[in-house]
């Protein structure tokens, strides 16, 4: 067996969670598509946990059975201890959820907007206006807090609806592409944010395309393909294949890269404006690569991989199933 075979593997047994999602064996069927085909996951209270797949992979139907939108027509599900199916009220005073695409009531001001849902979770009267007050400071949206949500931008409205998930202070989290819209300053904030809510101890539950941002972000990532989990891992300890893996070197001096890589017998690609392509394995390989550029005297400026890790163990994890 190769090692991408094993990491294609059924994934270990899902360990139990004590409060945090716990979802097992959960199916989900629209007419002849089995869009969810007995998926586990596992999202721990005090960690962020990625929720890593391709288009069609199941994972909206999985978030929207947590969520409390769908009914699953097999397994169980556990949030915060409370079963979706059976006690909906309270796992939505529990949870907040924050959808790839949100309805937002338009006409109202931002600040009405987020009093708005505080009184639909119940909040008492005399802490709404703080309670929104807080969550327009967080989403550094103060200035708007008396314009009508139309006036906002995208990614505005982006963080408007993510503050509308946080109004009741939920212990789970479940998030939707919360990058989408997002610029980069905001995605920065995006990640701090929901680390601190970790640190506080919610269970925060993120689905995105996003590779990059959630190696950042993190504790553990879940990986699901064709409606079933293939994977699941702390994002430190991930798998590592034996496969050629692509690195990027930059030089000073393209010309003595290049000869210097035909010399030793790599192949590349041509030179262009990110650097020179290049196809090794294992770290240890690509540690000694760079030891004899630089023994050939090559200035190199930058040497890294193309994608980060966990980029990497998704496309080997899903290529056998693809």
């Amino acid at each position: 067996m190769t090692t991408t075979d094993s990491l294609a593997a059924a994934p270990a047994p899902t360990p139990p969670v004590t409060g945090g999602i716990d979802a097992r064996g959960v199916r989900r069927r629209f007419g002849s598509v089995e869009a969810v085909r007995g998926m586990d996951l596992a999202a721990h209270p005090g960690r962020v946990t990625a929720l890593v797949g391709p288009n069609g992979a199941g994972k909206t139907t999985l978030l929207l059975i947590l969520a409390t939108l769908l009914v699953p027509d097999d397994g169980s599900v556990r949030i915060a201890g409370y079963d979706p199916v059976t006690q909906p009220e309270e796992v939505r005073q529990r949870m907040g959820w924050s959808p790839d695409v949100f309805g937002l009531y338009e006409g109202l001001t931002s600040r009405e907007y987020l009093e708005f849902f505080a009184a639909a979770y119940r909040l008492p009267a005399g802490d709404r206006a703080t309670r929104a007050r807080e969550l327009l400071a967080l989403a550094r949206l103060e200035e708007y807090a008396d314009q009508p949500v139309h006036v906002l931008s995208r990614g505005q409205k982006q963080r408007l609806g993510l503050m509308r998930a946080l109004v009741h202070r939920p212990e789970v989290l479940l998030l939707d592409e919360p990058a989408a819209g997002l610029d980069p300053r905001s995605r920065v904030e995006l990640r701090e944010l929901l680390r601190g809510l970790a640190a506080d101890g919610a269970a925060v539950l993120v689905s995105s395309h996003v590779l990059s941002d959630l190696e950042e972000l993190a504790d553990d990532v879940v990986f699901v393909d064709h409606g079933h989990t293939v994977g699941h891992h702390s994002v430190s300890n991930l798998p590592r294949a034996v496969a050629l893996r692509q690195w990027r070197l930059r030089s000073l001096d393209d010309a003595l890269l290049i000869a210097a890589l035909t010399r030793l017998g790599i192949a590349h690609s041509p030179p262009g404006p990110a650097g020179v392509d290049v196809q090794v394995g294992l770290d240890t390989e690509a540690a000694g690569l760079l030891a004899a550029l630089v023994r050939d005297d090559v200035p190199v400026v930058s040497f890294q991989p193309v994608g980060g890790a966990l980029e990497q163990t998704f496309l080997e994890l899903t290529e056998e199933r693809s």
